[in-house]
């Protein structure tokens, strides 16, 4: 059983990722599937990229009932909403539609041009 404080933090976790991420489990599992997808972001020695690998795990979360969310979930879920912070911030000029930027943003279970 959580203690009542980790408890608390759960919250503010779950309520931070899904401000966070604003990708549905399908639309972001039919995204990673996109060679655009696959080609963004950092790659580890010519494989996966670290954020194709993050998005993955995000459907996952997404498609698991809250209460049977791992502590790792939990510190995965403080990882995108940290990521998607950053990269926010460091938005392009111009049109970002087919930018590098907005599909590693979407690796992570965000799309800035979604309303």
């Amino acid at each position: 059983m959580a203690k009542q404080d980790d408890h608390d933090g759960h919250d503010a976790t779950w309520r931070d990722f899904k401000d966070a991420v604003n990708m549905s489990p399908s639309e972001l599992d039919k995204w990673l599937k996109t060679d655009e997808s696959k080609d963004a972001g950092q790659h580890k020695d010519g494989g996966e990229s670290v954020g194709h690998d993050s998005g993955r795990k995000i459907v996952g979360i997404l498609k698991t009932k809250r209460d049977d969310l791992s502590d790792g979930d939990y510190a995965h879920m403080r990882k995108v909403t940290g990521y998607v912070h950053r990269h926010m911030a460091q938005r392009p000029k111009g049109d970002v539609e087919d930018s590098t930027w907005r599909h590693s943003l979407m690796n992570w279970g965000h799309d800035p041009l979604k309303k």
